[in-house]
Order: C-alpha cells, then structure tokens, then sequence
C-alpha cells in the first residue's frame, strides 16, 4: 500500500508539473494586468465617483451633447432669418469709366456734325443707392412661421440629447460597476478553488481521494485565471466607455447598496403607453416636421400669388464728354409701388405643390412609424423592468439557496458523502448566483431610467434617485 501511494504521489506530480508551470504563467499576466490597473487607480485622487458626478461631467465634456448644442444654436438663427424677409433691402451701388472714340462720318451732303467727328477720350462716374420694403409676400410670410417651427424642433432635438445622455451615462455606470464585480467574484473564487486544490492533493498524497479530484481542482483553477484575464479586459473597456462621455477613464465607483429594495410599478403598461404617447420626444418632433411639411405646401401654393413691394433709389451720373461732344450730370430719385403677377413659370409652381404634398403624406407616416417605435419600446422597457424587479426577488432567494447548499455539500465532503466535485459545482453555483443577482440589481436600475427615457419623462432628478442607491463614501 505505502509504494502504491508512493507512486501514485509521484505520477501527481509529473502529471501536473506542465499544468502549475502554465498556472504560474497565467498567475504572473493576471498580476501584470492588475498592477497596470492598480497605477492607473492610484495616479488619481482615492475618492469613489458617484451616478450624479459623472453626469455632470459627461454634461461639461461629452461631444455628442456638445454637437447638439452647436446645432441648437445654430438653428436660432433661422428666426432672425425669417424676421429679415419682412425687412427692407438697402444696396449702394458705384462705379467710374473712361471711353475713347473714334467717329467717322460716311456719306455725301451736308452734315452738321461733321465738326465732331475724330477721335475724343472722356470719363464719368456713377453711384446710387436703392432700397425695397415688402409690403405683401404670401411666401415670407409662410416662411417665417416655418422658421418658428424649425426652430421648435431644433430645441426638441437639443433636449432629447439631453435625455439619451442621461441614460448612456447610466448604462456605462453601471458596466464598470457589473465588470468590477465580475473581477471581485473571480478573484473570490479562485481563492475557493485553489482552497478546494490544495486540499485535493493533501487529501491524495495520504490516500483519501483520487488524482480525479486533483485534476478536475487543477482545471477549475486554470479556467479561473483565464477568466480573470478576460474579466479585467472587460473592465477597462467599460471604463473607457465611460472616457468617452466625460473626457477622463472614472476613479473608482461607488457600488450598490447591498440591501437596495426595488419597487413594484404603480402604473400598468397601458398607462406608460398613454405618457410616452404624450411626451415622447421623438413623436413631437415627426409632429414638427408634419407640420412643416403643410407649411411647405402653403409657400409652394404662394408662388402663384402676386408681391407688392415698396421700391426707392437715388443715382448721380456724372459724365465730362461723349461722342457729341457734351457731357452731363444727371440726378435722379425715384419713389414707386411695384406688383408683380406671376402668370407662368413653365408648370413649376403646380409641380412644387405636388412635391410638397407628397412629403407631407412621408410626414404623416412618420409621425406614425413614432407613434408604433414608441409604442414598442416602451412595452419592452416596461417588461423589462418588470423582470428585472422579479428577477431580483428570484436571485436573493437564489443566493440564499446556493449558500446552503455549499454548506451542506462541504459537509457531506467531510464525511465522504460527497466528492470535490460537487464542492466545486456547489461553490461555482454560488458565485453565479452572487453574479446574476448584481446583474439584476443594475439592470433594474438602468431600466428605471430606460422607461423614463422612452416615455419622454426622464431628468435629472430620476438619477439623484438612484444615487441615493449608492454607497457614497470616501476612500481613506
């Protein structure tokens, strides 16, 4: 018995020589990825951030809100556009000649400006200034109140970023966060196995189990290691995630309350339907475009009408010669009334009606491929939150379960009633129920501000809710 355990013990060891070798490799990565991580953590000040703070730097730094406000304020414009097609038009106009001529007069007779023919060189000058007020133009009209409700749409677009915002920040918050977690369970974990392999091969060295044991202990623990590594490569994606809306990779998060406690939904489907319908952003801005779109057949209609406009000028012609020999210095004002009575333009007019007609039908199209899109998320955003509130109950309970049973197969171990096996399946249990209940915790949190979202509700202040989720403390 005692040169069969030697050799068993023996055979252990060259068999699993290799298996530590590469163990120890993958060891000695973890280590380096977690040390580059480590400097970056510490490079910055030992404070967590929490939801609310890194929103109000993605508020100060994020370019895709940073464009929208560009082009919010560029559409402000439009207003002082439209206000100067009612405006009078002032235009100075100047200018200064020389003229050389050569006159010949060809035929018999007399002639009383035989005198005058030769070659002569004379200059001049000229300058005036005209103005034009409109007095009726059915499209300037039309125009100006297309430019209000472009405009309108313009700050529609301007607060909906503001809205996606508030839940991009909130989904690559809590990323960091579930990736965190993942790095903080495997590290747990590995610290079980790697418990669970040592005592695996004290219990073979002295006969109590099989090489089995040992190996499948020494398989878990290298699977560990390799998910580890992929796990920190999560993180730091998610953290530039994060980078990317405020401008700098986070400082480390404040977590979840360990006892949050969700709230069942107060409102049915149908309710949230009704608000999202009321409020969403998306709708009010095919709204606007439809809109637009009948104001556009309204202009286009316009072409067929005349225009009255208000005219005024003033010019100075100053000449010293011509080819009769005098020159002159004419001035010149001019008041008048002008009309103009468009009666053809080659069927253009009938055609621009017709076009505008046909995008208004696209519009109302829109308007309700919205109304259906809005409709549809906010059904999927309330399911899911829905979920996540019960998935939350299942995954406590579950965790409590899991936690039992690692006891009592630890227990039933001890005796010889279980194998490391069933340990090891037991405690891979626990941490994936550990796992998947902070999933669910995070996710009811985002799909809180996800329905909020989609209905056209949500705001500051749904994230200061959550951060009251938050273990908000400093790191000493």
């Amino acid at each position: 018995m005692f040169n069969q355990l030697t050799f068993n013990a023996f055979l252990v060891r060259n068999l699993h020589s290799k298996a530590l070798q590469i163990s120890m490799w993958l060891i000695a990565i973890s280590i380096l990825i977690s040390n580059q991580g480590s400097a970056a953590e510490l490079s910055m000040q030992e404070k967590q951030q929490s939801l609310i703070e890194i929103y109000h730097q993605a508020l100060a730094h994020d370019p895709t809100l940073a464009s929208a406000i560009s082009a919010n304020q560029a559409a402000q414009e439009l207003l002082e556009q439209g206000k100067a097609l009612y405006r009078p038009t002032v235009n100075f106009n100047a200018g200064v000649n020389a003229t050389q001529s050569d006159i010949r007069y060809i035929g018999g007779g007399f002639n009383p400006f035989a005198s005058q023919q030769g070659r002569s060189n004379y200059e001049g000058y000229n300058y005036g200034v005209d103005a034009r007020q409109p007095i009726y133009r059915k499209q300037n009209l039309v125009q100006m109140d297309e430019a209000i409700t472009q405009v309108n749409q313009a700050d529609k677009q301007l607060m909906l970023s503001k809205q996606a915002l508030i839940l991009r920040t909130t989904q690559s918050y809590f990323e960091v966060l579930i990736a965190q977690d993942k790095i903080d369970l495997i590290n747990a974990q590995k610290t079980a196995i790697l418990s669970q392999l040592e005592q695996a091969k004290a219990n073979f060295e002295v006969g109590n189990s099989t090489v089995t044991d040992v190996n499948e202990a020494q398989a878990r623990f290298d699977l560990i290691l390799a998910q580890e590594i992929a796990a920190i490569n999560e993180h730091q994606i998610a953290e530039r995630a994060i980078q990317a809306i405020t401008g700098e990779i986070p400082q480390q998060l404040a977590p979840v309350k360990a006892d949050i406690k969700t709230n069942n939904l107060m409102q049915g489907m149908d309710q949230w339907i009704n608000i999202a319908t009321k409020n969403n952003l998306n709708i009010q801005i095919q709204q606007d475009a439809l809109k637009l779109s009948e104001q556009e057949i309204e202009r286009a209609k316009a072409g067929h009408l005349p225009t009255l406009d208000a005219v005024a000028s003033y010019n100075d012609n100053y000449v010293n010669g011509s080819y009769t020999g005098f020159g002159n210095d004419l001035k010149s004002g001019v008041v008048a009334l002008q009309l103009q009575i468009p009666l053809y333009q080659g069927g253009a007019i009938s055609s621009r009606v017709r076009q505008a007609a046909l995008n208004k039908q696209k519009a109302q199209d829109d308007v309700e491929i919205a109304r259906r899109d809005t409709a549809l998320e906010t059904q999927r955003a309330y399911l899911n939150l829905s979920t996540s509130i019960a998935q939350v109950k299942a995954y406590e309970q579950a965790l409590i379960s899991s936690q039992s049973q690692v006891d009592s197969t630890k227990l039933g171990y001890e005796v010889g009633v279980r194998t490391s096996v069933d340990v090891l399946n037991a405690q891979q249990q626990l941490f994936s129920a550990k796992r998947d209940l902070l999933q669910s915790r995070y996710n009811y949190l985002v799909n809180i501000i996800r329905l909020k979202a989609v209905s056209g509700t949500v705001a500051e202040i749904d994230l200061a809710d959550i951060n009251q989720q938050l273990v908000l403390t400093s790191i000493h």
